[in-house]
């Protein structure tokens, strides 16, 4: 759902020289060390909405080192191009579907609780930032309906929202629901990009 860029440019050709495909995975990377979103993890379930290609899934698989679990979600199919078969472990499970069906979210809810839900997800885009931006948001606050439904005490969110419209109510409803919620623009987002990522740390 997130690949909305075609265009190579000095991330993307990293990425796939340190074997991922996507330049998505600097983002999460960025926030990991800033937040310490995995670190909170320590050997228990990740949840992340929207993986496609796989970057966010390989980075947390490779820093759990085969403790935990993770479970991913996305309409499109992961790229294998750079797994080495980490998305055949016992410790994984995929399931292509939309996150908005009941039985994709009975599975996912039924592999849980998590200690982390992620999401990069994106709408497919027309171009028309109102309509992208709602769009958007309806995902943004579907993630946040897992979070609350699957994620455990003390578990962290971050989700990618387009700025915009109500976004500002997302936060709002995830100050309730976080000790701690932000929103946060990582350095590799691209500049043309009006895509930002709110934080919750610490559900309560």
């Amino acid at each position: 759902m997130n690949n909305q860029y075609e265009k190579m440019d000095h991330w993307s050709l990293k990425a796939q020289k340190e074997g991922y495909p996507a330049r998505s995975v600097y983002k999460l990377k960025e926030m990991d060390e800033k937040f310490g979103l995995l670190r909170n993890v320590r050997g228990g379930r990740v949840l992340d909405i929207g993986a496609a290609p796989g970057s966010w899934s390989l980075y947390a698989l490779r820093k759990m080192a085969g403790a935990g679990f993770l479970a991913a979600v996305d309409l499109s199919p992961l790229s294998r191009a750079f797994d080495r078969g980490l998305f055949e472990g016992d410790n994984f499970f995929f399931v292509q579907g939309d996150v908005y069906d009941a039985s994709i979210r009975e599975a996912l809810v039924a592999r849980g609780p998590y200690r982390l839900v992620m999401s990069d997800v994106a709408p497919s885009t027309t171009g028309n930032r109102s309509v992208d931006t709602l769009r958007s948001l309806a995902l943004a606050e579907e993630v946040v309906n897992y979070a609350e439904l699957c994620l455990e005490a003390g578990g962290n969110l971050v989700v990618k929202v387009f700025q915009g419209g109500d976004t500002q109510e997302i936060l709002k409803r995830m100050r309730l629901l976080f000790t701690s919620a932000r929103g946060f623009k990582p350095e590799t987002c691209r500049p043309e990009s009006f895509e930002t990522y709110y934080l919750g740390i610490g559900k309560r």
